[in-house]
């Protein structure tokens, strides 16, 4: 050790001890809540002297409660901190925590600082509470009184127990940062963690951890329903002197990823308590129409709810324990493929299973399966969720329709679109009479591959790509291309479809529709024409023209002999309330005020405003001499959708 007792006295007579505020974020909205007071000690000779050397040392020199009153009256002294909403945390050591004249300092100190004690956390560590909990207890009551709030610090690694939490009035439980550090690597870690904060929510204390380094450790916790995090994802320790700067920031980045509202996960409420979210799940697990259970890595029922025991006809209770080849043992080899897919962490979804009748008289069950891999935190497979529901009655329905498929075809032939299927191949295994009608291909012409003959060999390259990508990602099929008609002519098409899936979620075929649109891309093709006329009409013009809309004046078009007489003071985007900046002025040199121009007048009053002559003020103490006109213009309907404004160059007036 390079320092000794004189070196801590010299230190506090030369101010050489400081703190440095860590930011405090909200997982759940990534949003700065707080700081904790960190000490820090900047030798005069040897630099920054780490604070696990400096502290012991303090502590044994009976020299703590002074480090503590140095800490706490500067972070009190930031007036950014003491102006704010936000929250400071500051540690006591053990000596303190058995101190009746601790209260008293810090209360004193706030006073001094005008800071409020309601925002105030003391952290205490669990080593703490070892010796003397009767006298720790009534420190900690005054504490409470004076409103701070307080926290059992690194929590897991001393040697507290129950009943500290029990006989203390915490607030809140900080995990210690060697379980958060090692809980992505460390299976023991993350449930060390996971238990704290579900120690904490059954207490109702909040819970905050500490040591968050990476995005994935953040995502973690806040799944897990921790409140509060620290670490250097967040923001290093900073000085006095920067924390105006940070706390002033209008926004702080987002620190978790927040859920993809349409992710296939579910999320429940971090408010409630975990005995809740259990109520809350156990009533949806009765509730839903649908058989669920859950089965363990060796294929055993943990859970399930009384659909599913009915079923398959054995009571609840006699699941419980048994594995799925004892509790249905015929039905077993026909799920175990997907069962053991899942555990493989790859989920199966809507697999159909027929199951034969158990007695005479009774009707043949068809059952549409989901298999779901149940993972933990670090996306380690606990066992496998399955989901079964009832379709016999659905699937009855649906041979019903089949039996109503010949009136389905006839309408179908009235129908201007024209039906087709296609297999994973590409192939067409049912042709349609509306194909021939168009193209001219029979029925034994167009199946198969043959209907890619029809089709012009200019657009055959892009029709193939988008029909491959289809069959190999299950994407629905839309391309455009061209076909030759009876007549010989080129027409345009386009083609819509989409997979149908099987038992084992392969695409059985394709569904899908040909309509024509040649019509519409004529006549699409017509109007990009004309548009393109007309913008070389307006830019060839020698009269200036500027097009705004009517709800806020915004600046759409400006052609080019506009932009050349107003120059860099008109642009498109530019609101109504800006006008005035284009320089022009009446006869008599006074302004034009935005609302004077005529493009003003035909937008705000919806009238045509006549030729008005006006000067335009050069940066060169020139004047130009220009003629404004402006017009509304409205829609077909009749409502105002715009204006537009004309200029010209009269003569240069020197």
């Amino acid at each position: 050790m390079l320092f000794d007792e004189i070196d801590v006295h010299r230190a506090f007579g030369e101010d050489e001890f400081f703190p440095a505020f860590q930011p405090i974020v909200e997982l759940r909205t990534g949003q700065l809540v707080g700081f904790e007071a960190l000490a820090r000690w900047k030798h005069g000779k040897l630099g920054a002297v780490l604070p696990g050397e400096f502290i012991p040392f303090i502590e044994k020199s009976g020299l703590i409660d002074r480090l503590t009153q140095v800490i706490l009256e500067k972070a009190f002294a930031s007036r950014a901190l003491v102006d704010s909403a936000l929250t400071l945390s500051v540690n006591i050591s053990p000596q303190q925590l058995v101190g009746f004249k601790m209260p008293e300092r810090v209360a004193a100190a706030a006073e001094r600082g005008r800071f409020a004690l309601d925002r105030l956390t003391i952290e205490i560590t669990e080593s703490a509470l070892v010796d003397d909990l009767a006298r720790a207890k009534a420190v900690a009551d005054e504490l409470k009184s004076l409103n701070c709030r307080l926290a059992l610090d690194d929590f897991g690694t001393g040697y507290s127990s129950l009943r500290h939490l029990h006989a203390l009035p915490f607030d809140q439980l900080k995990v210690d940062r060697s379980f958060t550090t090692s809980m992505i690597q460390k299976r023991e870690s993350r449930k060390i963690v996971a238990s704290v904060v579900g120690l904490g929510q059954s207490l109702g204390l909040s819970t905050a951890a500490e040591g968050i380094e990476t995005q994935e450790q953040a995502d973690m916790l806040f799944r897990m329903g921790c409140d509060l995090g620290q670490g250097w994802l967040f923001g290093k320790p900073i000085s006095a002197e920067e924390l105006p700067a940070l706390i002033a920031a209008d926004k702080w980045p987002l620190a978790v990823t927040a859920p993809n509202p349409l992710d296939e996960s579910s999320y429940t409420s971090m408010d409630a308590l975990p005995s809740q979210r259990l109520a809350q799940l156990q009533a949806i697990y009765d509730g839903v129409p649908v058989g669920l259970c859950f089965l363990d890595r060796n294929l055993r029922y943990l859970s399930l709810n009384k659909r599913i025991a009915r079923m398959n006809g054995v009571p609840a209770a006699a699941h419980l324990g048994r594995t799925v080849a004892e509790v249905i043992p015929d039905l077993y080899p026909r799920l175990e493929r997907c069962i053991r897919r899942a555990l493989n962490g790859k989920p199966t979804t809507g697999v159909e299973v027929r199951v034969p009748a158990a007695r005479h008289g009774e009707k043949d069950q068809t059952l549409l399966i989901s298999y779901q891999p149940v993972c933990d935190e670090a996306k380690e497979v606990l066992g496998v969720s399955m989901a079964i529901m009832d379709i016999t009655e659905h699937r009855g329905i649906e041979r019903a329709l089949r039996e109503s498929e010949d009136h389905y075809r006839s309408m179908v032939k009235l129908s201007p679109h024209i039906p087709w299927v296609l297999n994973i191949k590409g192939e067409i295994t049912e042709p349609s009479p509306g194909w021939e009608a168009l193209t001219g291909q029979t029925a034994e012409e167009s199946v198969g591959t043959g209907w890619l003959k029809a089709i012009h060999p200019d657009d055959y390259g892009a029709a193939m790509e988008t029909l491959q990508i289809s069959i190999r990602t299950g994407q629905p099929i839309d391309t455009e291309c061209r076909v030759r008609r009876t007549d010989g002519e080129w027409v345009w098409i386009r083609s819509r479809g989409s997979p149908r899936f099987g038992p084992t979620g392969r695409i059985v075929c394709f569904y899908g529709l040909v309509e024509e649109v040649n019509a519409q891309r004529h006549n699409t093709e017509e109007l990009l024409a004309i548009k393109a006329k007309s913008r070389a009409a307006l830019e060839a013009v020698p009269v200036g023209i500027i097009f705004a809309d009517a709800i806020d004046g915004a600046i759409s078009m400006v052609n080019p002999a506009a932009k050349d007489i107003l120059g860099d003071a008109v642009f498109p985007g530019q609101k109504l309330a800006e006008y005035g900046g284009w320089g022009l002025t009446h006869a008599d040199g006074r302004v034009l005020e935005a609302d004077e121009y005529p493009l003003a007048r035909a937008i705000l009053r919806g009238e045509a405003a006549d030729v008005q002559q006006l000067l335009l003020q050069r940066s060169d103490g020139s004047q130009l001499n220009l003629s404004l006109s402006g017009k509304q213009i409205h829609s077909e309907e009749g409502q105002l959708i715009g204006g537009v404004m004309m200029i010209r160059t009269l003569d240069d007036a020197g």
